[in-house]
């Protein structure tokens, strides 16, 4: 049986998750459950070049279930897992590092459920399914909010009673796993000393002005709601929305918060599909609208953290909709031309890294990010 590590990225309706030899020696196995811990789930697996391997229907709702359904497909071909390294979306201000979850540490992690309502009860489901399959399996914790910690004080305040931030109602950022897998390939693209902001733009959208690699702001705050239109999240809200569906409408706590993670986004917008390819492909105006205030958003938080910034030198799109959408990459840039952004037509449809043409002023990429290998890369001190 060959050892591996594997990498779990779980959210609130897939678990994404790549092997790793332990031995140094690479990807093995991409893998994805769908609908997770929902009826129809499903299990599928590729090597590391994408070429398929399995296609289960998995019996049962349960995220045990599927997190074993893992373990058997991996020991089918010849692997047992040595470690696991787990994406955990929030680990307020007291993890800045990655670190071996003991069950003080899985403890200290419930603390910030209220933080992070749907992904971080997901995270603790799946590392308890596989401390019940093995406690005595090592585990270990990355966390989104890491990255962000080197922002400056100024940029984690919220403009409330100084108690509140004390007791860490504060802006925190996400992402960071995404976000640091990039900036380690800033040098690469001749971006090491630059001023940069990076759009990670899918279902879940942020994004970050970094300064020689360093996040200084973000769009997200204390939650994973603010900032950027999203799949079915809106972004940046006026709270007296909230007040208002709680006085005039009279929704409780549950209805508010199914609204603002389920309810809205290009999802809410459109009324048709919270799936950017569905919304471009179609000729409704609700969904036009959604493609064009998603489009808007994002010009707009670029703008902010330039601000922040005090320059901008490049702005680099990732994860899904960043890239592999052409559509909405132009659009963006294109808004973006009285900033010294000249748009390479041919290079964008291409999927081409650099975006803009030589003559630029400023300069925009597609640069695939790669959260589960920064994973590793991260824990690898932990991983011995």
């Amino acid at each position: 049986m060959k050892k591996v590590h594997l990498a779990i990225n779980a959210g609130s309706a897939t678990l994404k998750f790549r092997a790793y030899s332990a031995d140094g020696h690479g990807l093995l196995v991409k893998g994805l459950v769908e609908h997770f811990g929902q009826d129809g789930g499903r299990l599928t697996l590729t090597d590391g070049k994408g070429l398929p391997l399995l296609q289960q229907e998995l019996a049962g709702n349960g995220r045990d279930l599927a997190v074993a359904a893992v373990i058997n497909a991996l020991a089918d071909r010849q692997m047992t897992v040595a470690a696991v390294v787990h994406r955990v979306v929030h680990g307020g201000n007291r993890f800045s590092e990655p670190v071996r979850l003991t069950p003080q540490v899985r403890a200290g992690l419930e603390e910030f459920v209220a933080l992070a309502p749907l992904h971080q009860p997901v995270s603790l489901a799946v590392i308890d399914a596989f401390t019940a399959l093995d406690e005595r399996l090592l585990q270990i914790a990355c966390f989104d909010t890491a990255f962000h910690t080197s922002q400056p004080e100024v940029a984690t305040r919220f403009g409330i009673a100084r108690h509140w931030h004390a007791e860490g109602v504060r802006r925190y950022g996400f992402h960071g796993l995404s976000y640091a897998a990039i900036a380690r390939r800033l040098p690469e693209l001749g971006l090491a000393e630059a001023k940069v902001v990076v759009c990670h733009l899918g279902s879940g959208a942020s994004a970050c002005a970094m300064v020689q690699g360093r996040s200084v702001a973000s769009s997200m705050g204390f939650s994973a709601v603010d900032g950027l239109l999203m799949g079915t999240r809106p972004g940046a809200l006026d709270p007296e929305v909230l007040l208002y569906w709680i006085e005039h409408e009279g929704m409780g706590v549950a209805e508010v918060r199914r609204e603002l993670y389920k309810n809205s986004g290009l999802l809410g917008v459109s009324g048709l599909s919270a799936d950017m390819r569905e919304l471009l492909a179609s000729h409704v105006p609700a969904a036009r609208e959604a493609v064009e205030l998603f489009c808007y958003r994002v010009v707009r938080e670029i703008g902010a953290l330039a601000a922040a910034m005090k320059g901008l030198d490049a702005v680099i799109f990732t994860a899904g909709i960043g890239e592999r959408s052409p559509e909405i990459r132009a659009r963006v840039v294109k808004q973006l031309a009285w900033l010294g952004f000249e748009l390479d037509l041919s290079a964008n449809l291409a999927q081409a890294r650099r975006l803009t043409t030589s003559a630029s002023p400023r300069s925009a990429w597609m640069i695939p990010t790669d959260e589960e290998g920064e994973m590793l890369r991260s824990a690898a001190l932990l991983l011995g």
